[in-house]
């Protein structure tokens, strides 16, 4: 008589193999917490202009970006190449299984991005937030992170190919960071700066900065958590739609 084992040991048991994956390619992992934080460091002087929240939450915005086109999109289509996927399914294990570990381990490289940055900001910048500041923005970390985790969803439906696949992960990344960053400081002109506020990037970076200070929640706030959440469902759908378990 044959025993399956649980779900919750097959999870178990996939989020051993995906966390050790992740230490093994810990060098990326420093990577996308790195670069945060030297934009963090850079920016110490436009703490007093910008703000404290907007500061720290252009920065995590950043690390959320990496996080989703860069970690996630990679180690997906790497995974598909190799043919991982493909025994995996041929395992007792679900496909929510197999994507929920996945999804957890992102999960964690949010959380430790996000605390990274509250540290840099305190000790070298001498950023205070209160309490419910800091928690407030870890939630909104976390849902503005969805963003880009299901934006990487659609980037690995479309492109089978992994090489392809790092290639245009690099070129969105780098067009977020460049127009949302600068754009939204207004940097590239108004209308790039009206542009770009209701874009991806300026909706989680909207919410992370309410979030911090929850004093200064509007409505204005509430229609970038909306459009955050829209985001998100929309750029879920046609990932999964679109999602292949092999090139072939």
């Amino acid at each position: 008589m044959t025993f399956l084992p649980s779900n919750t040991a097959v999870f178990k048991s996939l989020l051993r193999a995906d966390l050790t994956t992740q230490w093994r390619n810990r060098r990326a992992s420093m990577m996308v917490i790195l670069v945060p934080c030297i934009i963090l460091v850079s920016w110490k002087s436009l703490v007093d202009k910008i703000g404290a929240a907007n500061v720290l939450s252009n920065c995590i915005t950043v690390g959320l970006t990496a996080i989703g086109l860069m970690g996630y999109t990679n180690s997906i289509a790497r995974d598909r190449e190799k043919g991982i996927f493909q025994r995996l399914r041929v395992a007792p294990a679900s496909n929510w299984n197999i994507m929920a570990s996945r999804l957890a381990v992102q999960l964690l490289m949010i959380l430790i991005v996000t605390i990274v940055v509250f540290i840099v900001g305190k000790q070298v910048d001498g950023i205070n937030i209160s309490l419910t500041g800091y928690l407030t923005g870890f939630c909104m970390a976390i849902i503005g992170g969805a963003v880009y985790l299901a934006l990487g969803q659609i980037i690995v439906g479309l492109i089978k190919n992994p090489e392809m696949v790092n290639a245009t992960a690099r070129l969105v990344y780098f067009a977020f960071i460049v127009i949302g960053m600068f754009g939204g400081l207004g940097m590239l002109g108004d209308f790039v700066k009206d542009l770009t506020k209701y874009s991806p990037y300026g909706t989680v970076k909207m919410i992370v900065a309410a979030g911090l200070q929850p004093e200064t929640w509007n409505n204005e706030s509430w229609i970038a958590l909306l459009m955050t959440l829209g985001y998100t469902i929309v750029f879920a759908i046609f990932g999964i739609k679109w999602f292949r378990w092999s090139n072939r």
